[in-house]
């Protein structure tokens, strides 16, 4: 057959670059194939097909584009002079793009797989900022440094508020003798005071958690050691009357609620700003609303001195105390003083990380039993207990009481039994809702129960011996009030406050409930005191402004993933994440009175800015799994799947630094209120041996 021919294409003119467009189209094929031959001939030679030389970036008869990732610097048709593109130079989250008029140099053009990255790095901000630096190691090191610095410039400068705090406040006059004159009440004129110590009859306690649900209020019927000085009706018509002014309003647990989902350290504030409202609004019924038309005295009444409404100072624990007018009958009075003991006196706190269990001596109830004992080994005693009692924890009361137990019987009552007294420790005023408070029963003196006999002894007894005859008496007490095996017995302690006494047998019977909360304790817990105060001062500092940094950066970080994840992280909970530096810088610039109580505030916005922690952990996983870009060049997406990985680096890192910060804040918290370590001494003569510095 004949041969194929030959065919040749000359363009005349071929743009290249942007002004480039195909020369020719073809539809269909081109065949240069050589003829058959007759009866079974050869074929003939295959024809030739050529065209015009191409320039650089094109290729083929028909000067095409070199395919997207190759390029041309040469002159010629051989689609084997499209060189592939130097991988080198193409970022890990980049792709080549195509070119009109084909690539000609070794550098191809490419572009970011997301519009989230900015070229020539295909970087997002935070690695700019960081590579800018010289990247994640030399960065890492220039903020340690930086924050370092500023956290021991900040602490020094806390230190040195600290100082001027206290002699600006050493330094202020007394108010009280520039005060303008003002009408005394009845009550203030000279001659109508009196000696509140001697007069007092009884504290009657509020019973309740004083919460929005369950508000503080007082039992029906007078109680035994007042019944004598009041009008039975009258009172329960008082009870009435002050459990109304008790009461809270539908709205402001309604706003608790609400806080308590969006910021929970904000409704802590609310709910004890409404708590110290509260008390004020009772204080200023007794005070000057109520006529005390309960009381039987005509002096108390016409006085208005009967009653008194007070609080201890983390407003968890309310009382009524009621005093003798002076006008009652002579064996009235001894007999209502005698029943004085055994006296209640409750704790302050509910076993939570911010309002421990404390006890509250106020000047009332120092007088009172400094009949008894010394007041610096009063003081003494309750510096020591509360030193226990802030470490015990509501939800593991079991086993965190039973160190305040032998506390008591090692170092508290060998020391008051001394003194004709002894201490023991029990629940009181059991709600409906299962709520207990615990506090201490007061014994002086040998008696029965439920009839108080004032202690004394004679010339010839020593007081050891008076004591052991009294201590003799209260085992026997305790064994009747509390039956191995058995649940904490309710009865009558005082006439007038259900309750039972616990020691080691009837600890396991304690019942107790744990909050949803309950796992914030194992980063909020009232710890004991490990010293070095300066030192963890400077910590905090650091940690503090460390926090800061990271929190910024990793909100910068996830804002260039997704803007749903970085509006959830910030939102969820809102406030939360950024509320912790402000609470820091106020806890530490703060005076030394209140220091300890917003350190609490700060610990737990920094516990609950956990909450936002977790959402990024949450919102990384989601945008690594369901988000990633999908491209076609398998090698790039892995080297992407491989950078986006690291999302997870900054909130693991905040997350450390929040559990780190709060175990350093537990410490910090402690040291404030517990500067004495002689109070947790274990041997009980070296305790007491700093009784005269109590």
């Amino acid at each position: 057959g004949g041969g194929g021919g030959r065919l040749h294409f000359h363009w005349d003119m071929l743009h290249t670059g942007d002004e480039y467009s195909p020369v020719a189209t073809i539809k269909g094929s081109i065949s240069n194939r050589g003829g058959a031959g007759d009866h079974g001939g050869r074929f003939g030679e295959k024809g030739t097909m050529t065209g015009k030389m191409c320039p650089k970036g094109l290729y083929g008869t028909f000067c095409l584009e070199c395919p997207i990732g190759t390029y041309k610097n040469v002159e010629g048709s051989d689609k084997r002079l499209c060189t592939p593109c130097p991988p080198e130079h193409l970022p890990s989250r980049a792709k080549f793009v195509y070119v009109r008029g084909g690539v000609s140099e070794p550098v191809c053009p490419y572009k970011c797989v997301s519009d989230k990255y900015r070229l020539p790095n295909c970087y997002t901000p935070l690695e700019e900022l960081v590579y800018t630096f010289g990247g994640p190691l030399p960065f890492a090191l220039l903020l340690s440094c930086v924050v370092v610095v500023l956290g021991l410039l900040l602490s020094t400068l806390s230190s040195r508020l600290l100082i001027l705090s206290f002699y600006g406040s050493s330094s202020i006059e007394n108010p009280s003798s520039h005060c303008l004159p003002h009408l005394l009440s009845l009550s203030e004129v000279r001659g109508a005071k009196f000696d509140d110590t001697q007069t007092h009859a009884y504290r009657m306690y509020f019973m309740g958690p004083n919460t929005f649900r369950e508000p503080w209020h007082l039992p029906y019927s007078p109680p035994d050691a007042i019944i004598e000085i009041v009008y039975e009706d009258a009172f329960n018509r008082f009870i009435d009357e002050i459990n109304s002014t008790a009461a809270y309003d539908w709205w402001e647990g309604s706003v608790h609620s609400i806080l308590s989902v969006l910021a929970n350290p904000c409704a802590w504030s609310w709910k004890q700003w409404r708590r110290r409202r509260k008390i004020h609004r009772l204080q200023e019924y007794v005070k000057s609303q109520y006529d005390h038309s309960c009381l039987r005295s005509c002096r108390s009444r016409a006085l208005y001195k009967g009653m008194k409404v007070g609080a201890t100072p983390d407003l968890m624990v309310a009382y009524v105390d009621f005093f003798l007018g002076g006008d009652e009958k002579r064996v009235d009075m001894v007999s209502i003083i005698q029943k004085r003991f055994p006296m209640c006196i409750l704790f302050g706190g509910d076993g939570s990380y911010m309002s421990p269990y404390s006890l509250h001596s106020d000047a009332l109830l120092t007088n009172l039993l400094g009949q008894h004992i010394p007041p610096s080994v009063w003081h003494r005693f309750v510096a020591g207990l509360n030193a226990q009692l802030r470490t015990v924890r509501h939800g593991s009361i079991r086993s965190a009481l039973l160190p305040v137990i032998r506390w008591m019987n090692s170092h508290g009552n060998p020391q008051l039994e001394f003194h004709g007294v002894r201490i023991e420790l029990g629940w009181f005023q059991a709600t409906a809702s299962g709520y207990y408070q615990l506090g201490i029963l007061v014994f002086v003196g040998d008696f029965p129960l439920n009839q108080s006999v004032s202690f004394s002894r004679s010339d010839d007894e020593s007081p050891r011996n008076s004591s052991a005859g009294s201590s003799k008496s209260l085992i026997e007490l305790q064994q009747n009030l509390i039956q191995p095996g058995h649940g904490l017995s309710r009865k009558r302690i005082n006439g007038g406050i259900n309750g039972g006494l616990i020691n080691e047998i009837s600890l396991e019977s304690l019942q107790y409930r744990r909050d949803i909360l309950f796992p914030f304790s194992l980063l909020l817990n009232n710890t004991r005191p490990v010293g070095r105060q300066d030192t963890l001062v400077r910590l905090i500092s650091i940690l503090l402004l460390a926090d800061l940094s990271v929190t910024l950066l990793a909100l910068l970080q996830f804002y260039w993933l997704a803007i749903a994840a970085f509006l959830a992280i910030l939102l969820i909970l809102p406030l939360s994440l950024l509320c912790p530096f402000p609470a820091g810088l106020n806890a530490l610039l703060s005076k030394e009175m209140r220091r300890a109580s917003l350190t609490r505030i700060y610990a737990l916005w920094n516990a609950t800015s956990l909450t936002n922690v977790f959402v990024a952990f949450i919102c990384g996983v989601i945008h690594s799994g369901f988000f990633s870009d999908k491209l076609d060049d398998k090698t790039n997406i892995w080297n992407v799947i491989r950078d986006d990985d690291e999302w997870w680096v900054l909130p693991t890192v905040l997350l450390l630094l929040k559990s780190v910060q709060a175990r350093f804040l537990d410490w910090h918290v402690a040291n404030l209120e517990v500067p004495d370590f002689s109070l947790l001494c274990p041997d009980p003569d070296t305790f007491w041996a700093y009784e005269s510095g109590a």
